[in-house]
């Protein structure tokens, strides 16, 4: 027995002894969390953006408005702004003013730049379920995608495992920042995700190796089994503590990261994001959910997301989709451009998502088109309805939707500055903020941060190679 069960156990038998019961329950200690966020943000000084049109980021515009931002939060916004004496004001008459962009599901630093066999990170295709991988312990914060990203307006990201693994491993969401850690960069208390991925992906990695699962009739035993075996795991704990609770003598069950993850995704902890494009495969995926007592937090790529719309609202399921990628395999054939515009009309959770070291940089754009798909099919959409499917629903769907997300008193002030309406194929962020420090500024380049692989090779005299 070790020492702390046996003071616990001795002092239980001293009560005992002077004629006291001892206490009913007795405090046992729980595994402290591990890998915890060391962000701090960056020095801010209190600003005022002065007469834009700002973007709420909750289907809320506001036109000639002001933003306030003090101690790295939004303060106010509104029209009427009044800041004291000492406060800078800066001028954004003719500008547009919006909460900092988010991406849900991106790779960078798992497969970062310049790309190389040896940081090809993502996946880690050894068996069907690694539940037990974390994307953060092979984030490369040295990728200059990160930058180029800030440069684009994003200010919070999602990095995911791939989707080679009916189960592949932990993602983790960022503040992008730049950092010699990924835990400088680790958004401070925001839940883990798990990358699970339903369809062609693991059935052809598995099936071309002569294994299970080569079948999606395989996927989906595949996934039963490894939630079946996490339900056992976890009654295994709950058990052990409700027992040294009682101050009875028992040893804790043996530690086993990959059922680890599973249970804390049972207990509500972390949120599953499922790689999945076709209707009937996410309605499965749902039925298995129920069967096993999780949530799905989002399906990605979601291509087909159109034909159960009114099935994931039910279910409060975000999508998270690309404007206009398919046909490049044939899961992803009847894929249509107004797939985003008719989640959105159905009153499900609509997200524009890159998956892309590229598309990353012009994320508005991609909503820009998913926006214009939807209203030539006549749905009236406008920027302040877009401009959600890259703020608040990809927060909703990380889980950090009551931190960043939209331009709201409290908030974290992650602020973009653009030159005119985000969604027109010819705007240019101007400036963007992270916690209200300034981390980019396309008209002061001094103000951004700088690669290594932006200065090139240089001789140990420091002149270019």
């Amino acid at each position: 027995m070790n020492m702390k069960k046996l003071i616990v156990f001795s002092l239980a038998a001293s009560l005992w002894a002077c004629g006291e019961e001892p206490a009913q329950k007795i405090e046992v200690e729980k595994p402290k969390p591990v890998y915890v966020s060391t962000y701090k943000p960056l020095p801010s000084e209190e600003f005022v953006l002065k007469g834009a049109t700002v973007l709420i980021g909750d289907g809320k515009q506001m036109d000639n408005a002001s933003v306030w931002v003090k101690d790295g939060k939004i303060h106010a916004v509104g029209l009427d702004i009044q800041p004291p004496q000492g406060v800078k004001v800066i001028g954004a008459q003719g500008l547009w003013v919006t909460p900092g962009i988010i991406d849900v599901h991106s790779h960078l630093g798992v497969y970062p730049s310049p790309r190389h066999e040896n940081n090809a990170d993502g996946n880690e295709m050894t068996a069907p379920v690694t539940s037990e991988v974390w994307a953060e312990h092979a984030v490369w914060t040295q990728d200059h995608g990160f930058n180029l990203a800030r440069e684009g307006g994003i200010t919070s990201l999602m990095i995911l495992p791939g989707s080679g693994n009916l189960i592949g491993g932990r993602g983790v969401t960022l503040k992008n920042v730049p950092s010699i850690t990924v835990q400088g960069m680790k958004f401070p208390d925001a839940p883990h995700s798990l990358k699970m991925a339903c369809g062609e992906n693991p059935k052809r990695v598995y099936g071309s190796k002569g294994r299970s699962p080569m079948t999606r009739m395989g996927n989906v035993a595949g996934y039963r089994a490894a939630w079946i075996d996490a339900k056992d795991y976890m009654k295994k704990w709950d058990d052990y503590y409700e027992k040294a609770e009682k101050g009875e003598d028992v040893d804790p069950p043996k530690q086993d990261l990959k059922l680890e993850t599973l249970a804390e995704v049972l207990r509500g902890n972390i949120l599953i994001h499922n790689h999945c494009y076709r209707a009937e495969e996410m309605a499965i995926m749902i039925d298995i959910a129920k069967e096993f007592g999780y949530q799905i937090s989002t399906f990605h790529h979601a291509v087909e997301s159109y034909k159960i719309a009114d099935l994931l609202a039910e279910n409060n399921i975000c999508s998270a989709m690309w404007a206009d990628w398919w046909g490049f395999k044939h899961e992803a054939y009847d894929g249509v451009r107004e797939n985003v515009a008719m989640v959105e009309k159905a009153k499900a959770c609509a997200i524009v998502h890159s998956d892309s070291a590229i598309g990353i940089q012009h994320l508005n754009q991609e909503a820009a088109k998913a926006l214009g798909a939807g209203n030539k099919r006549g749905m009236s959409l406008e920027a302040k309805d877009a401009i959600k499917w890259i703020t608040l629903n990809p927060a909703q769907s990380m889980g950090v939707a009551d931190r960043v997300g939209t331009l709201e008193a409290g908030k974290m002030a992650d602020v973009v500055v653009w030159n005119q309406n985000p969604f027109s194929v010819y705007a240019k962020t101007l400036q963007v903020y992270i916690d209200g420090a300034l981390v980019y500024d396309r008209n002061d380049p001094s103000k951004n941060a700088v690669s290594d692989f932006d200065l090139g090779l240089t001789d140990p005299e420091g002149e270019r190679l």
